[in-house]
């Protein structure tokens, strides 16, 4: 008899914990209050000829390329003409999310002439955004 009320309260405890809040978010690193993300150029309305110069600025964090765990830091990605869905998760690489795993600070791309929306997200050591994501406004540029 013992035996069975050991295991009842076993799997009562055990189910108790799954009915909990889960962590979510235990894989993604912590970004620091008031850290912000920006674009030093092209400025938000402008219109531009291509190649396109994209400068990318950040407040209150470090650069560091990816795969580099280090506290308070990450690496740039450069989202054109696309949104992120999935903020818990590896942000995607093809052409409308470009990652610039080495630390980069500034690209230059090539993009149709016609209008264009881009966005700043910045990744952790494993390309996720951050615990309270840090992410630049979207600007909106034509190209000639």
């Amino acid at each position: 008899m013992k035996f069975f009320a050991l295991v009842f309260s076993t799997c009562f405890v055990i189910s108790m914990a799954a009915m909990l809040p889960a962590q979510a978010d235990d894989h993604r690193s912590m970004a620091p209050k008031g850290a912000a993300l920006y674009f030093i150029s092209p400025a938000d309305g402008a219109t531009v000829s291509g190649p396109v110069v994209v400068k990318f600025g950040l407040k209150g964090m470090g650069v560091a390329p990816a795969g580099v765990e280090k506290k308070n830091t990450g690496h740039h990605h450069l989202i054109i003409d696309a949104k992120l869905a999935d903020f818990n998760a590896s942000i995607p690489k093809d052409k409308n999310f470009r990652h610039f795993g080495g630390g980069q600070t500034q690209t230059s791309v090539k993009l149709a002439p016609g209008k264009h929306t881009l966005q700043l997200v910045l990744g952790d050591h494993n390309h996720i955004p951050h615990d309270k994501p840090v992410v630049s406004k979207t600007i909106t540029i034509t190209v000639k």
